[in-house]
């Protein structure tokens, strides 16, 4: 026979994951921002980024790596700086490109008791 639970054990056992209620706009933008990571070559152009010395990738720099056309990663990249987690610089005809500090941070609040 399981034991009963009185209500603290209740609250303890089911506490919020979250640090509050979201709000409509808040769900859609942080559920935005965890669509554009629910792709592994996405997370990849993030990591190469985040790895480079100066902590830039000019767009040239992350074809080779992934192995994709640089049409399709300057569409990765587009919704990485489109859900907030890279800034894109244009120099001459390149593009340079940084992961955008904390924004990953900021993203994996919400989900943390």
């Amino acid at each position: 026979m399981l034991p009963l639970l009185t209500d603290d054990a209740a609250v303890a056992c089911c506490s919020p994951v979250t640090e509050g209620v979201l709000t409509a706009d808040e769900a859609e933008r942080i559920a935005h921002t965890f669509k554009a990571l629910g792709d592994p070559t996405r997370v990849r152009l993030l990591s190469l980024i985040a790895a480079s010395d100066d902590g830039e990738a000019c767009i040239c720099d992350l074809t080779e790596p992934v192995g994709l056309s640089q049409p399709t990663v300057s569409h990765h990249m587009k919704l990485l700086v489109d859900a907030g987690l890279a800034t894109r610089e244009q120099r001459g005809r390149w593009a340079y490109f940084r992961v955008v500090a904390g924004a990953l941070e900021q993203a994996s609040r919400v989900l943390r008791p």
